[in-house]
């Protein structure tokens, strides 16, 4: 088979990887232009990008598709099948069309539920019980796609983004080189449709998401603590000053207006939520590094009855 693929973060680099390390025959990679990074804004390779160069692979970056001239150098190479993992790019029909058996995306979630940008913050915002990986037949809707196979795992009570886009992505790297197998081996692969029923969407994060509203239930909060961790961090503020926390977890009782720290502790800062409390573990101010409660405690004076800041109120 001649294979393509189209992908960005480390996410996607984790099944490239796995491809390439079943001996499968890449031909072109698709990968968005590398962007400046850090604090010197140093061009550097994006993870997928790092991979095609390192492996020789030919690569292609277009900043768009939009257009003849765009699509020309990507639809050139003859395809049986183009693997798509978190591109960030629309596929348009000329592009969708180009392989002789489509497109497949691994999309991080059990569709039709969370289709979108944001599958895996979505889920646990929302606090679901489980996730998975879906691989569908890409067509020209968001993720609307026919399912070729679906693998279901469940969300744990501590998971973090990070940590859950970890997991999914091993997962959806294990499937889709056994998909990519059936394919060369059958020369085909069946899809079922997606059912009417259930779809969401998975919009993506907004800046103004991350900012916590105190006024919302404790175990609301932790998810959201939870669902922004690594990106972009749960924001409050501290004396005027952007805090972000990092790792929380829902404690009982209440006691004062919520934002307000209740009390400090040897193990974390509690602080009063809308309903319950947030046992705050791990913080990080503004321009400082990411600290135990114990030792961001020792460096900053932080009493009882000071208010967070606080979204809508």
């Amino acid at each position: 088979m001649r294979i393509g693929f189209a992908g960005t973060p480390a996410f996607a680099a984790t099944a490239l990887k796995a491809i390439l390390a079943a001996g499968m025959p890449v031909v072109v990679i698709l990968s968005q232009p590398d962007r400046p990074r850090g604090r010197g804004l140093k061009v550097e390779l994006g993870p997928v990008s790092a991979l095609a160069r390192a492996a020789g692979i030919p690569l292609v970056q277009p900043a768009r598709l939009a257009s003849e001239v765009e699509r020309a150098p990507v639809v050139a190479v003859p395809l049986d099948v183009l693997v798509v993992v978190a591109y960030g790019l629309i596929l348009p029909p000329e592009v969708l069309s180009w392989p002789a058996h489509g497109c497949i995306n691994v999309h991080a979630s059990l569709l039709p539920r969370w289709r979108g940008a944001a599958p895996i913050q979505r889920a646990i915002l929302m606090g679901d019980a489980e996730t998975g990986i879906s691989l569908m037949r890409m067509d020209a809707g968001v993720d609307t796609g026919p399912v070729v196979t679906q693998i279901r795992l469940p969300i744990g009570a501590r998971d973090t983004a990070g940590v859950l886009r970890e997991r999914l992505a091993q997962t959806g790297a294990v499937a889709i080189v056994d998909c990519l197998t059936r394919l060369g081996r059958e020369g085909h692969l069946e899809a079922t449709p997606q059912p009417d029923s259930g779809a969401t969407y998975a919009a993506k994060i907004g800046s103004e998401e991350s900012l916590i509203d105190w006024q919302s239930s404790a175990k609301s909060i932790d998810r959201a603590v939870r669902a922004f961790n690594p990106a972009p961090g749960a924001r409050t503020s501290l004396d005027g000053q952007l805090l972000k926390i990092w790792d929380a977890e829902p404690g009982t009782g209440h006691s004062g207006a919520p934002g307000t720290i209740v009390r400090c502790d040897t193990r974390s800062i509690v602080v009063a939520c809308g309903d319950g409390v947030l046992l705050v573990r791990e913080l990080q101010l503004a321009g400082g590094k990411r600290l135990s409660a114990a030792a961001f405690l020792a460096g900053h004076r932080v009493v009882a009855g000071a208010r967070l800041g606080n979204r809508g109120g």
